[in-house]
């Protein structure tokens, strides 16, 4: 066990004691030498938390000599072995929302004192201790730990003052880095981002937000489109479409319950919904279930709901812009061409004209424009 300058360590604290307990009786907030810092993250909806104070290089050797290496006796406290604080004066403070995982490793959801031990070779193991409340690792006990997990230092261009920061930011994970000097501690935490989602959503839906059909629109969507029990997707979409004082079936939901059937394997009911909701659908919204069948090769199909939409809404430029689309899918440019002249005769916005001129040079080449 290597053994720290405890006199300096120990006249450190005491002038720290000596301040804090004069700031407390003159009630003056004074600054600190190593202010005071937070950094914080959102992974999915679950947050992180660093609270940390940062000293400076100021011109000192710092691993080795300001922060030793391995475990020590600071001379202090009730710690015979300590590691670093992590940062300066009180502990180091990492707090998470909800259950994470640690370089693999399962941590819970909770506030934690953070602390490391560096290792002269490059490494270092990263320490979450349930005392969150303690002055620096003066009173550090091992059978506090939550959690350890070893890293692998990097080197990096110079910081003077201790940093915290997030990088490598995914939407299930991010990297928490320590930076100071030329050295950099990562550890890099993950988030079941679904399953926090899943289980905030059926809580919500039990109160005011459940109230209203487009929370449920939202709740089957997620569910759908991140694993969720498809059952119970069906089961919510069904309540926006129908049977609730908030019900009405919409172009949105309608498309939301198809595509759970869709990965059900139900997609004879997910076609038959969609034909269902056919004499409702404005304009749009016909044009844009056209499209979508198209994109699932139903090309005859896409052609009869663009034929149906120009009967139910004629002189209107998206029906032949539909038209146009449906015949262009079929390989008959020509007649492709014939309606998007059309359309570009009616279409009142420049936008639109763009896209329509775009579309017919593409046709008047023997390209689809689907």
């Amino acid at each position: 066990m290597k053994q720290f300058n405890s006199m300096v360590y120990l006249g450190t604290l005491v002038l720290a004691l000596l301040c804090t307990s004069l700031n407390a009786n003159a009630q003056l907030d004074l600054p600190r030498g190593s202010q005071k810092a937070s950094v914080s993250q959102t992974v999915g909806i679950s947050k992180i938390y660093i609270s940390y104070s940062r000293p400076s290089v100021n011109g000192r050797e710092i691993w080795g000599k300001l922060v030793p290496y391995g475990m020590n006796n600071l001379g202090f406290g009730t710690a015979t072995e300590s590691p670093w604080r992590a940062g300066a004066n009180e502990n180091t403070i990492i707090k998470f929302t909800d259950d994470v995982t640690i370089e693999g490793q399962a941590l819970s959801a909770g506030k934690y004192g953070l602390h490391m031990i560096i290792k002269e070779n490059g490494g270092a193991t990263v320490i979450f201790s349930k005392n969150s409340t303690a002055w620096g690792s003066f009173f550090y006990d091992p059978a506090e730990d939550a959690l350890r997990v070893d890293v692998q230092t990097k080197v990096i261009p110079h910081v003077e003052q201790l940093t915290y920061n997030f990088v490598d930011v995914t939407p299930n994970s991010a990297t928490a880095v320590l930076n100071w000097e030329k050295k950099q501690i990562p550890f890099k935490i993950e988030v079941n981002v679904p399953d926090i989602v899943l289980v905030d959503i059926k809580k919500k839906l039990q109160d005011q937000p459940g109230f209203n059909r487009q929370t449920w629109e939202q709740a089957a969507a997620f569910a759908m489109n991140n694993g969720g029990d498809l059952n119970e997707a069906l089961k919510w979409i069904d309540d926006a479409i129908t049977g609730k004082f908030f019900s009405q079936q919409t172009f949105n939901n309608t498309n939301i319950k198809a595509g759970i059937l869709n990965k059900m394997g139900k997609q004879a009911e997910a076609m038959a919904l969609y034909e269902s909701f056919l004499p409702k659908a404005s304009v749009l919204e016909a044009h844009q279930l056209g499209r979508q069948f198209i994109g699932f090769g139903m090309k005859e199909k896409a052609l009869e709901i663009f034929k149906m939409n120009a009967e139910k809404h004629p002189d209107t430029w998206p029906t032949d812009y539909g038209l146009a689309r449906g015949y262009s899918a079929l390989g008959n440019y020509q007649k492709a061409l014939e309606h998007l002249k059309i359309a570009l005769s009616r279409v009142p916005d420049p936008g639109n004209k763009v896209a329509i001129e775009t579309n017919m040079a593409k046709l008047e080449k023997g390209k689809d424009i689907n």
